[in-house]
């Protein structure tokens, strides 16, 4: 393949443009507006988001957590493998768990971490499926004890100490955690912000979405085709339905924090507009949003600044096409990147509306 399929979202960024070190507080990270309407570009911080909302709007949030999922195994032969494992994906039904690795192992064999056994039953893909050869409840514990928070690759070294990355890599309202990357739109929120936000009347709702490689894997043209992605466990309550059906009834603004939170309102549409569904919605989805996609649900968005040539980019560039923007996505990231806004996982954030 002589061209990436998404060629069209590549640009130029330096390292000293890649966000090392988390805003502190979190709230102090720069905000970058734009206003599809307008056409303005706005730079302020983050903690001033609040001024730019409209009141009484709805804010939807994934309220997943982040497990250190990344462990060093010690192999049967007595080497080291590191392994990322994808917990957001839970136990499969033959009681393995799907683990990505850094070198070859081969099924049939042992894995450990300390005094506790992994099998090696099979491979499909990248994937390998380790079956724990003990009580598998005590996994979680395992990886919080022994693990290392799984920060994405190609934020290189980060110069923090892990006690200190599992809590700036984790937002402060995360709930069950099954993640293997943060929602890192959501990073930036803090009780001050949260505040200002009910002084202006914006109701906060929660989805949850398990972030898994899904996510952040390399795009192929088959992912294009078949606009699908890597499958991630999600779920909406009866509570977050009723606030998005109440706000659009009432010609209310939802403003979706992340891309995560925008995949799984958008995936789930249909049912969050069918008045005759009332239940919880407990799925999984493989959306792979594009240029050309028709938002149902969200009407305004906060999101990072993304990797070149990704799915993410992908999505909010079809956001802005669907707010009918004057500007494209690689327009408005070359003048935040001449404004010398940080980019990835701990960069600044950008807020359109």
């Amino acid at each position: 393949m002589l061209n990436h399929p998404l060629i069209q979202f590549d640009y130029p960024i330096s390292e000293a443009n890649i966000g090392k070190q988390p805003a502190e507080p979190r709230d102090e990270a720069k905000l970058f507006i734009y206003n599809t309407q307008t056409d303005e570009v706005v730079i302020d911080k983050f903690y001033n988001l609040s001024h730019f909302l409209p009141a009484e709007s709805l804010m939807v949030m994934n309220n997943t957590g982040v497990i250190p999922a990344r462990v060093v195994f010690t192999k049967d032969t007595g080497g080291k493998v590191e392994g990322l494992i994808l917990f957001n994906e839970g136990i499969q039904p033959d009681g393995t768990i799907p683990t990505i690795v850094n070198k070859k192992i081969i099924p049939g064999r042992m894995l450990y971490i300390q005094e506790y056994t992994f099998e090696i039953k099979k491979q499909d893909s990248q994937y390998f499926y380790l079956k724990p050869m003990f009580d598998v409840e005590l996994l979680p514990e395992i990886l919080v004890k022994y693990g290392t928070t799984p920060t994405p690759k190609y934020l290189g070294k980060l110069d923090m100490d892990e006690t200190r990355l599992r809590d700036r890599y984790q937002t402060i309202y995360a709930e069950e955690k099954k993640s293997v990357a943060a929602p890192t739109a959501s990073l930036h929120f803090t009780h001050r912000v949260f505040e200002s936000l009910s002084n202006k009347n914006i109701q906060r709702a929660e989805v949850t979405l398990h972030v898994g490689m899904g996510t952040f894997a390399e795009v192929s043209e088959e992912n294009v085709q078949k606009r699908k992605l890597h499958t991630e466990p999600i779920s909406i309550s009866r509570s977050t339905i009723e606030k998005i059906r109440q706000a659009k009834d009432e010609k209310k603004e939802i403003i979706a924090v992340g891309t995560t939170a925008i995949r799984t309102l958008e995936s789930q549409a249909e049912l969050l507009l069918d008045s005759d569904y009332n239940a919880d919605i407990l799925t999984t989805t493989d959306l792979f949003i594009l240029p050309g996609f028709d938002y149902k649900i969200a009407d305004i968005l906060i999101t990072n600044f993304h990797v070149p040539k990704s799915s993410l980019m992908a999505l909010v560039q079809a956001f802005l096409e669907h707010k009918k923007s004057k500007r494209d996505l690689v327009n408005l990231y070359k003048i935040a990147l001449e404004s010398e806004f940080k980019f990835y996982s701990f960069g600044d954030s950008m807020l359109i509306i």
